[in-house]
């Protein structure tokens, strides 16, 4: 057994130094530099991404024994999907769409999908499916750093990109809020749940695997709309 609860909360911090709001894609993106095109090819992939994820929480519901864990879980599914008279993360990621000036058709009928980024997002949703639950809860601990991404995105969307209507960016200022939320969640599950070096260990490696992921979501889009 170990107690060493900070030297593993430190370890998974450690993995902002992979996230994906240091690739060139995204840097060029925060800067203004994106051209109208390779900013909705980014919208219209990153689409597959947000559907996907109310797949991958009922994955690791699913697969979850813990009925406290799973009352808690269940409201990211319905943060994405939505309920009657609310909207969720799917909706807003759409109406940004249509900010862009795509149509919901191209985006939703994957037209513009790029292979890379669905073999990686796929890769995902499997990962949730047939790994231990808990290491799937580790995966989502890239939401300790997107509230700080979502801040910078929002601010460098509203100076950068003045075309875009405000009520488009309606999933990045709910997400200020969302994430927060359940990275502290997720965050205590997980050193609840991982007390082994082995254990700890293996959902360090989970939530790599989530930051590969993401990376390779940006590689893809990059390569698919250049400069």
């Amino acid at each position: 057994m170990t107690t060493d609860t900070d030297g593993f909360v430190a370890a998974l911090r450690a993995q902002s130094r992979r996230y994906h709001d240091r690739h060139p894609f995204h840097v060029r993106m925060n800067a203004g530099r994106l051209s109208r095109p390779q900013l909705r090819g980014w919208v219209a992939n990153r689409f597959y991404y947000q559907a996907a994820i109310p797949r991958k929480d009922a994955a690791i519901l699913a697969n979850c024994p813990d009925r406290e864990v799973r009352r808690r879980w269940v409201r990211r599914v319905l943060d994405h999907d939505g309920t009657a008279g609310e909207e969720g993360g799917i909706e807003a990621w759409l109406r940004l769409a249509e900010a862009v000036g795509l149509t919901r058709e191209e985006v939703c009928d994957e037209r513009h999908l790029v292979p890379g980024v669905r073999f990686a997002v796929d890769a995902y949703v499997t990962f949730a499916r047939t790994r231990p639950w808990v290491e799937g809860v580790a995966s989502s601990l890239t939401e300790l750093f997107a509230p700080d991404l979502m801040a910078e995105r929002l601010a460098a969307f509203e100076r950068c990109y003045p075309w875009i209507a405000p009520d488009g960016l309606a999933y990045f200022r709910a997400r200020l809020r969302q994430a927060p939320r359940d990275s502290e969640h997720a965050l205590r599950v997980v050193t609840e749940h991982c007390r082994t070096a082995d254990e700890q260990q293996r959902a360090v490696a989970a939530l790599a695997f989530k930051c590969d992921v993401l990376w390779s979501v940006l590689d893809a889009i990059d390569h698919a709309f250049p400069d």
